[in-house]
């Protein structure tokens, strides 16, 4: 299968980062949402990106203008995914929203279209099972910031052939990522680890172990970890990391209990860098 149009569904942090590298790998690109605000707010993003790239010498001025012609937007799902060959959906972990997105994918594209998700706790086979297409269904778990971090996650559906997953990690090297394949469970490999860490970081403030510096610093130095769990969380977003505890929870049993102060955090709209103010100040 020959893939020269990847269709990225969803222009959110994750979903301009997968866009930006596809570019980079060569791809012509579009990056759908039913935004037109987050669409403008991601074409500045990936702008900016391009520009960094070029004062750090990454790529030339001449080669950062070719990759960023390769980018199209839209707001346009059905007329976006009828000339696509390749889709990711890169919209919130929420599975009612993926069930709605790929059961629409699933009229708008070709028959011979592969469609992938990027989720870092959802199952493949379950999202398969809202197309008519479940050999074609994979997943695909970027990592934040997308254009920095090499790996990527690909888990096989029940029904996933051999073929999707072959393309699948084409792609994924054109985009310079490293992958690993790995077995369909809840969590995965990453997630299962990270949520793991971040909640424990929060059980251990809410119990007065050390300050989140403090905790940050222990984790970096003592264990080697290049990010400490709170700065993460809030890069990540301490709402995703919320949804992601709850379905572990509710997949994994007790262990991935939420901290009832992450709970707290995140009811009071402290959700990271997004929002200006996580476990750390960004105002």
């Amino acid at each position: 299968m020959n893939v020269n149009h990847i269709l990225v569904v969803g222009s959110g942090v994750m979903g301009r980062g997968i866009a930006y590298s596809a570019a980079l790998g060569g791809y012509q690109v579009t990056l759908c949402d039913i935004s037109q605000s987050a669409i403008e707010n991601a074409k500045s993003e990936i702008g900016h990106l391009f520009l960094k790239a070029v004062d750090s010498e990454r790529l030339t001025s001449e080669k950062a203008e070719h990759f960023s012609s390769k980018l199209n937007y839209s707001t346009e799902l059905e007329k976006s995914a009828s000339s696509a060959n390749f889709v990711i959906e890169a919209v919130p972990e929420v599975m009612s929203i993926k069930k709605e997105i790929f059961e629409k994918l699933d009229q708008y594209t070709s028959t011979e279209t592969i469609l992938a998700t990027n989720t870092s706790t959802m199952s493949p086979t379950e999202i398969g099972s809202y197309t008519n297409r479940a050999d074609k269904i994979i997943a695909m778990h970027f990592f934040n910031p997308v254009h920095k971090m090499k790996l990527v996650e690909i888990i096989k559906g029940l029904e996933t052939s051999e073929e999707t997953l072959r393309v699948t990690q084409e792609i994924a090297h054109a985009m310079g990522k490293e992958t690993v394949g790995v077995n369909e469970f809840p969590g995965f490999v990453t997630s299962r680890i990270s949520s793991l860490v971040g909640n424990e970081a929060f059980n251990m403030l809410m119990e007065g172990v050390g300050s989140p510096e403090e905790i940050d610093k222990a984790i970096e130095l003592g264990l080697n970890y290049p990010m400490g769990p709170f700065k993460l969380g809030d890069l990540v977003g301490l709402d995703t990391r919320l949804k992601n505890l709850e379905y572990l929870h509710k997949t994994l049993g007790e262990k991935y209990r939420p901290s009832p102060l992450l709970v707290k955090y995140v009811k009071a709209g402290r959700l990271g860098r997004k929002s200006g103010k996580g476990v750390y100040n960004y105002t």
